[in-house]
């Protein structure tokens, strides 16, 4: 020691002297001091409104508003009684909700194992006990309790109940280190015609990919019939690649029907520019992390999942196989579509939107829609159509490859 003596003799003199005295927490200035709720009492007491009460203090008149009603309301508000209540609230750590009572603890788990999400839960609970704070909880607690373990009134393995599988926290705000892309047009400035799906011919576009991220598939989706086009790329995931396999795809549909494309910002598309000049094809990207943004295509590449699993190898799937899962989601029924299906809709849109091309184009490629067969179309002159059986689709592929190579 220090000082030449024991512990228990240092305790002994601390004792008859009265004990170490208590460290003063110092109070933020955002605070309200007792001297702040002085005023307000005084001012409560003499029938001022908040708003009076709060220019007195120099605060505003939510915070004398929320001060009162949590302290008994203007009949029963105490300055002493409010600092004191306020000093214990400020007191960390807080024992958690769920650890401090069993009862509710017991439901959440209950619910959990059931798979409901932590906001459904809370949702029930509110309606459940309605008049019983003390068993309602919020979403956000029970995420906590379920990720930080030192507030972890759950067991660990009751993450595997979420949707997710998570067993830790991912942040909202984790930094994109992705470059930005040169010379993108935003969604902001897309035309209101685009937005509303008024008009056809404008797609979605985006990449599904395979197990560790080495394989891709190139999902369109047309806004207005929700029809789709799979592409295959197998591992080559450069925008030179996606670019010519878009290209091929695209240039099966009349122009009338191919009038913009969105995409996210990935580096696949970092030839955009070079893109649209060969194509006549603008297109959008949306803000970063906005998938929503592309809600048909995103909702797509969920139902395409039933056909490609999240963590398997997409090369391994030849354009054969993605057409006939095309033809597949493209006969399905839609809810959004009264129940038609959107090879139905995109016939119409090629009966009523190219007139000129008379019966061709509506006989031949409805076939082709309804036979799964997706043939390259050749445009003769004076806008006829014809299928060229000697132009087969790898050939197709591969000279739009070598305009982009």
């Amino acid at each position: 020691m220090a000082v030449g003596c024991t512990g228990r003799s240092v305790r002994r003199l601390l004792v008859a002297l009265g004990g170490v005295k208590a460290r003063i927490r110092p109070r933020s200035r955002l605070r309200l001091s007792f001297e702040d709720r002085e005023e307000i009492r005084a001012g409560l007491q003499s029938g001022d409104c908040f708003a009076r009460i709060a220019r007195s203090i120099g605060r505003s008149a939510s915070t004398v508003s929320r001060e009162v009603n949590r302290n008994g309301g203007r009949t029963r508000y105490r300055a002493v009684a409010a600092d004191g209540a306020a000093y214990r609230r400020a007191l960390r750590p807080k024992p958690a909700k769920l650890a401090a009572r069993p009862a509710l603890r017991a439901r959440v788990e209950q619910l959990l194992q059931q798979r409901w999400s932590p906001q459904q839960i809370s949702a029930s609970l509110r309606l459940e006990f309605a008049d019983d704070p003390g068993m309602q909880v919020s979403h956000e607690t029970i995420y906590q309790s379920l990720f930080v373990q030192a507030r972890g009134a759950l067991r660990k393995d009751l993450t595997g109940c979420l949707r997710s599988g998570r067993t830790r926290r991912r942040t909202q705000r984790r930094a994109d280190g992705r470059g930005k892309i040169a010379g993108m047009v935003m969604i902001a400035e897309r035309p209101a015609e685009i937005e509303d799906r008024a008009v056809p011919g404008h797609w979605e576009g985006d990449l599904i990919l395979g197990a560790h991220g080495r394989s891709a598939i190139i999902t369109l989706v047309e806004r207005q019939t929700r029809y789709v086009l799979l592409a295959q790329i197998g591992a080559d995931k450069t925008s030179p690649a996606v670019c010519a396999a878009i290209a091929a795809k695209i240039t099966e549909l009349p122009q009338q029907l191919t009038r913009s494309l969105t995409w996210d910002q990935g580096r696949e598309m970092t030839g955009h520019a070079n893109f649209s000049v060969k194509t006549g094809l603008p297109i959008y990207f949306c803000e970063p992390h906005s998938p929503w943004q592309r809600g048909s295509n995103e909702n797509t590449n969920g139902l395409l999942r039933q056909y490609f699993p999240k963590g398997t190898d997409l090369a391994a799937h030849t354009q054969a196989d993605l057409d006939r899962v095309a033809v597949e989601l493209n006969g399905r029924p839609r809810q959004t579509l009264d129940w038609a299906t959107p090879a139905d809709k995109l016939n119409q849109l090629i009966a009523m939107e190219c007139p000129r091309f008379d019966g061709h184009l509506s006989a031949g490629f409805r076939r082709d829609l309804a036979g799964g067969f997706q043939s390259c179309l050749a445009i003769e002159g004076g806008g006829r159509i014809r299928r060229s059986s000697s132009v087969r689709r790898s050939s197709c592929i591969a000279a739009a490859a070598s305009r982009w190579s």
